[in-house]
C-alpha cells in the first residue's frame, strides 16, 4: 500500500497538468487571416508569436508545449478562438512553426500562464484524481465503484498509466464531491484547480 501511495504521489507531481495549466489540442491559423483585424483590434500578423484563446484576457502571456515532441513557444493572446470543440488554443503560423506542428495542423499541447491575470477570465474548474493504475482493469474497477456511489469518473491514459479522475467540477460542488468520496471509503485523492477548457 505504501508503494502504491508513493507511485500515486510521483505520478501526480510528474503530470503536466499543474496549477494554472491546461492541456488539450492546438491548431494554427495564417494565410487568409493574415492582415485581418483580431478580436482585440490589432492587425493579425502570422509571423508574430500570438494566439487566440476563448477566455483568457488579451495580452496574457502563455507558454505552449507540444506534448508530442517537447518543443515550446511563448505567445501573447490577442484574439478569440478556436471555436471547435476539443481545441483550446489557435496559434499563429510563427508559433506553430516553433513547436513543429505546421504540417500536423493539430497537436496536443500543455498551456502555462507566464504573465497575466487569468482570474479575470472567471473560468476555473476543479479536477479530482482518485487513482493511477498500470492495469486498465483496475482503473475500470475503480470507475465502477465510483459510479455505484453516484460519481461520474473518467479514465485518462498517459503512456502506460491510467488515471481515474473527476473532471470539470464547479467550485461550489467541490465539497460535495469530497463528501461523496468519503462515503465511498476513499480518503486519498488529489484536488487541483484548472483553467476551464
Amino acid at each position: 500500500m505504501k508503494k502504491l501511495s508513493i507511485l500515486f504521489l510521483f505520478l501526480f507531481i510528474a503530470s503536466p497538468f499543474l496549477f494554472s495549466e491546461a492541456a488539450g489540442y492546438a491548431s494554427w491559423y495564417g494565410g487568409k487571416f493574415h492582415g485581418r483585424r483580431t478580436a482585440n483590434g490589432e492587425i493579425y500578423n502570422m509571423h508574430q508569436l500570438t494566439a487566440a484563446h476563448k477566455t483568457l484576457p488579451f495580452d496574457t502571456i502563455v507558454k505552449v508545449k507540444n506534448l508530442e515532441n517537447g518543443k515550446t513557444t511563448v505567445v501573447r493572446i490577442n484574439d478569440r478562438g478556436p471555436f471547435i470543440e476539443g481545441r483550446i488554443i489557435d496559434l499563429s503560423y510563427a508559433a506553430a512553426k516553433e513547436i513543429g506542428m505546421v504540417e500536423a495542423g493539430i497537436v496536443k499541447v500543455a498551456l502555462e500562464i507566464i504573465e497575466g491575470d487569468a482570474s479575470q477570465a472567471i473560468n476555473y474548474v476543479y479536477r479530482i484524481q482518485v487513482g493511477a493504475y498500470r492495469d486498465i482493469r483496475n482503473a475500470q474497477n475503480a470507475v465502477a465503484g465510483l459510479k455505484a456511489n453516484g460519481l461520474n469518473p473518467s479514465i485518462e491514459q498517459e503512456r502506460d498509466i491510467f488515471r481515474v479522475v473527476l473532471l470539470n467540477i464547479e467550485e461550489k460542488d467541490v465539497e460535495k464531491s469530497r463528501e461523496m468520496l468519503r462515503r465511498a471509503g476513499i480518503r486519498d485523492y488529489l484536488v487541483r484547480r484548472e483553467i476551464r477548457l
